[in-house]
């Protein structure tokens, strides 16, 4: 099995970081950062993990990602895979996003390693 690298991250803070398969959570699924009772949780509080999982569409993005890791580790090479998923802030989404992928990832016997990049910085002002 792979090595698979996860980073989850805010475009409002930098740029992606460098990965073989970038995913941008921005426009098509909405901001928890936009609920008042949301913004300063992140992915490490339950009701935040829930409105992203809950969020229609999400589910099946991470079982599309999980897919094309396998695709990635089927072929000749046997480097480490570098997948990164950004959000807005890099608080809510994101993190969410990628620890869905590494639980999903880990039971298909890779071995992963999670970061998040922007998770514990300030939450964004706009």
């Amino acid at each position: 099995m792979a090595v698979v690298e996860i980073v989850s991250f805010g475009y409002l803070h930098d740029g992606p970081p460098a990965a073989h398969l970038t995913i941008d959570l921005r426009e098509h699924f909405r901001d928890p950062h936009v609920s008042p009772e949301l913004r300063y949780m992140t992915a490490h509080d339950e009701p935040v993990r829930t409105v992203v999982l809950g969020t229609p569409g999400v589910a099946a993005l991470v079982l599309a990602t999980a897919r094309a890791v396998e695709a990635y580790a089927s072929g000749p090479s046997q480097g480490r895979i570098r997948i990164a998923d950004g959000c807005a802030g890099g608080r809510h989404r994101a993190p969410v996003f990628a620890l869905a992928l590494a639980e999903l990832l880990r039971d298909a016997g890779h071995r992963v390693i999670v970061r998040h990049r922007d998770l514990d910085k300030d939450v964004v002002q706009r």
